[in-house]
């Protein structure tokens, strides 16, 4: 999710749901420890609870980042070994750590020392030619000898060699039952399952099996889906009761955003999912993408291209 989940999209999905946990876009150590924090850690208190994910493979770097996120104000810290893109291969970390199980545990173990907040691990059921049956248990029990809080395992292996990042999310197959097995192995460790997970009736379904559930590009494409997980998932209704009403609350912090020299393309490019078989989704964003990109957009724009939808109210609270 790395470009797409920032400080205005994790707002925009807080108004959606009230319970489920966001998380930030990736962000390196080196980024954290040598760059502009404010710029890359500051995030707004209604983002609660939101966590904070690295990429490094340097222990005394990820434990001196996730102090820094934990001054922050972060509630997580969760290190990112399952990312198969080229540049985080590059940088050694990512999903080539999968390789590595006694390096992320060291670097897990630092981190543990270096904060009180959780720190979880984000991982592939393998990578490459390596078994998933034994890798990612020799993997889960390293890392939990170590201290981990939570595994959040993206339920498919990653090709470093000879697939493309956008090849990765399809190739190869899903395999959700591997991670059950790795549940039912380890009672005790919270397991959340990731990957290519569409919805909330998907995500019920495998909560038969695991503790948690994480959607990625279903949450981000089709952001009107986290309307429904609240009265879904915990039995409440959803802070809005539309996707229109949602955008309307969010204009106060937009306006803030703009007179601190935000420009409003980089807070609606994460609208552009926002309705999905409303009468004027369309009218919606092609309005935003004419107009919004104009360095002197307002929020007068997002009222005007709001305007443009009908009102449909969210799902009821299930019984």
């Amino acid at each position: 999710m790395m470009d797409w989940t920032d400080r205005y999209c994790r707002v925009f999905h807080r108004l959606l749901t009230r319970h489920a946990r966001l998380y930030t876009e990736m962000l390196t150590t080196g980024a954290i420890i040598h760059g502009a924090r404010d710029r890359l850690l500051g995030f707004s208190d209604v983002e609660h609870p939101v966590a904070l994910q690295l990429g490094g493979s340097c222990p005394d770097d990820l434990a001196a980042a996730a102090r820094i996120g934990e001054d922050f104000g972060y509630d997580e810290i969760n290190l990112n070994v399952g990312c198969p893109s080229d540049r985080v291969k590059d940088g050694r970390f990512g999903a080539c750590l999968m390789a590595e199980p006694d390096v992320v545990a060291e670097a897990v173990h630092a981190m543990k020392r270096a904060v009180s907040i959780p720190v979880t691990v984000k991982c592939r059921i393998g990578i490459d030619d390596q078994d998933p049956e034994t890798g990612l248990d020799t993997f889960a029990r390293k890392v939990v000898a170590a201290g981990v809080d939570a595994l959040i395992v993206h339920a498919r292996k990653a090709w470093l060699q000879g697939l493309s990042p956008k090849d990765n999310r399809h190739i190869p197959a899903l395999d959700y039952h591997r991670v059950y097995r790795l549940k039912a192995s380890l009672p005790d460790l919270p397991v959340i399952i990731n990957g290519g997970i569409g919805g909330i009736s998907e995500a019920k379904d495998h909560l038969a099996y695991v503790d948690g559930v994480m959607l990625g590009r279903a949450a981000y494409q089709e952001p009107w889906r986290l309307l429904e997980v609240d009265s879904e998932l915990f039995g409440e209704a959803a802070p809005h009761a539309t996707m229109k009403r949602a955008l309307e609350a969010m204009i106060p912090y937009i306006e803030d955003q703009l007179a601190c020299g935000a420009r409003l393309h980089s807070i609606t490019r994460h609208f552009v999912g926002a309705f999905h078989g409303v009468p004027g989704a369309r009218a919606f964003r092609r309005y935003l993408a004419e107009n919004g990109v104009k360095a002197d957009a307002g929020v007068d724009i997002l009222r005007e291209a709001i305007a443009l939808v009908d009102e449909i109210r969210a799902p009821s609270i299930a019984a």
